[in-house]
């Protein structure tokens, strides 16, 4: 699905103002769109920044929500309950910027090296444990197809190298990833 500039504008002012929201003690209001884009149901993840350096990552792999619903609920997690962060203070806003990654469904791989490195992301299942990485996660560490897969298992708690058992499921998708400093909301 390619959104256009508008709707990923649209998505942006949704994950922000859901976030400030919170500060306010109300509820995020409830996206209204006629753009179909924004109504489908589909996996995303909000990335929180301060500069360069991570602030908050939560997503869904898949949403039974519309989309607008999903970014709002997603980016209000990325900020306030992701467990590596303290939750985001008020005074922070104004240094955060934010990414949204939409997720393709999942696909199975059979052959790891059919994965492509920048292109793909992983989810990595095995013994009821699951990690997931987005694809520009190993372009930005530099990491090698299998340096991804370890750190994928690593992730979902397992051995670095158990994404070579019998047992574990691996997954691709792809995203379509935008931020504010690339779509400067009007």
């Amino acid at each position: 699905m390619d959104l256009t500039d508008e709707e990923k504008r649209q998505l942006l002012v949704y994950a922000r103002t859901a976030i400030e929201s919170r500060f306010e003690d109300a509820p995020a209001a409830v996206p209204h769109s006629s753009s179909e884009n924004l109504s489908v149901r589909r996996g995303v993840f909000v990335t929180l920044r301060v500069g360069t350096e991570l602030r908050g990552c939560i997503g869904y792999v898949e949403s039974n929500a519309p989309l607008g619903g999903t970014v709002q609920e997603v980016a209000r997690k990325a900020a306030f309950e992701d467990p590596r962060f303290p939750p985001v203070q008020s005074e922070e806003l104004p240094r955060i910027s934010i990414e949204i990654s939409l997720l393709s469904p999942l696909q199975v791989v059979k052959d790891p090296d059919a994965i492509e490195v920048g292109k793909h992301g992983l989810v990595i299942e095995a013994g009821g444990r699951r990690g997931l990485l987005l694809p520009h996660v190993a372009t930005e560490y530099g990491w090698d197809r299998e340096a991804f897969l370890n750190h994928t298992a690593v992730k979902a708690g397992l051995p670095a190298g158990h994404w070579r058992s019998q047992d574990v499921l691996i997954c691709s998708f792809t995203t379509e990833t935008f931020s504010e400093a690339e779509l400067q909301p009007h």
